[in-house]
């Protein structure tokens, strides 16, 4: 590897060894993904699958079109969503805690690795466990759409693309944070079951704002999940309830305040050095 000017032999050898740190631990999540697939992508997919009977096929029948798109269409881009958003933050959630528990976090502690390269790490395998169950869920998705001769056809996938990746870093970077403070099992479940979820079901994913009172409309907005899932949503079919800029500012946003405070705890060692 040759030393690029500028930078000393020593610099070089960090970047090396940062490189090599934050490579390992991806490796480390995506083979735990992996070897526990039943457990990893197994679920999303039978979860999906009962919405899509459920809601899709006998609800559907009865509500109808939804701003001109049959239900069952306009639902699949919220359910993958979903799936993305509880998988990213159950994958860094369970991953960082478990290594508190098991007392090997104190070997990243103590490495060279500076605290952004760790909880980078970490979040990648977040993206990438989001990423898996989102393509698992959307061919489930294209099969019941298909089934109902509704073709799930992308208006724009450089949107889906972007809104699926960071939805899935604020939820990750979420899950590291919640990680960090957790004390035992049960406070890791804490915010995925009163925070996550009822965000999530009145994020969007099965209705559109339009139908809601004007003032319910204006507290949905505050909800920044409602802008994640019409950001993809909008990828999908072309249609959103929300401003594509400002949802996609809104998540950036999220992204950095996130990964913000994920560092200021991660050096001040809070939940990792009590």
């Amino acid at each position: 590897m040759s030393v690029s000017p500028g930078m000393s032999v020593s610099q070089m050898s960090m970047a090396a060894i940062q490189w090599v740190g934050f490579r390992t631990i991806v490796i480390r999540e995506y083979s735990r993904i992996v070897r526990i697939w039943l457990q990893t992508l197994m679920p999303p997919a039978v979860t999906t699958t009962l919405y899509f009977i459920i809601f899709g096929s006998l609800v559907g029948r009865r509500i109808g079109p939804m701003q001109g798109i049959d239900y069952i269409a306009y639902i699949a881009p919220g359910l993958i969503m979903m799936s993305v958003i509880t998988n990213s933050y159950g994958n860094v959630v369970s991953s960082f805690f478990g290594a508190k528990f098991g007392k090997h976090i104190e070997e990243l502690l103590v490495s060279p690795l500076p605290n952004w390269v760790i909880a980078l790490g970490y979040v990648c395998g977040g993206l990438i466990r989001g990423a898996m169950v989102g393509l698992v869920v959307t061919a489930v998705a294209l099969v019941f759409t298909y089934m109902h001769s509704h073709h799930l056809q992308v208006h724009n996938l450089g949107v889906v693309i972007a809104a699926m990746l960071l939805t899935s870093a604020v939820f990750s970077l979420g899950g590291l944070i919640n990680a960090v403070f957790a004390k035992n099992f049960d406070q890791v479940n804490w915010i995925p079951s009163f925070v996550l979820t009822p965000l999530t079901y009145f994020g969007g994913v099965f209705y559109s704002v339009d139908l809601l009172p004007v003032w319910a409309q204006k507290l949905s907005l505050v909800n920044p999940i409602l802008h994640m899932v019409n950001a993809f949503r909008y990828g999908f079919l072309g249609v959103s309830d929300v401003s594509l800029a400002s949802a996609f500012a809104i998540m950036a946003a999220c992204v950095a305040a996130l990964f913000i405070w994920a560092i200021i705890l991660l050096n001040r060692g809070a939940g990792t050095r009590d």
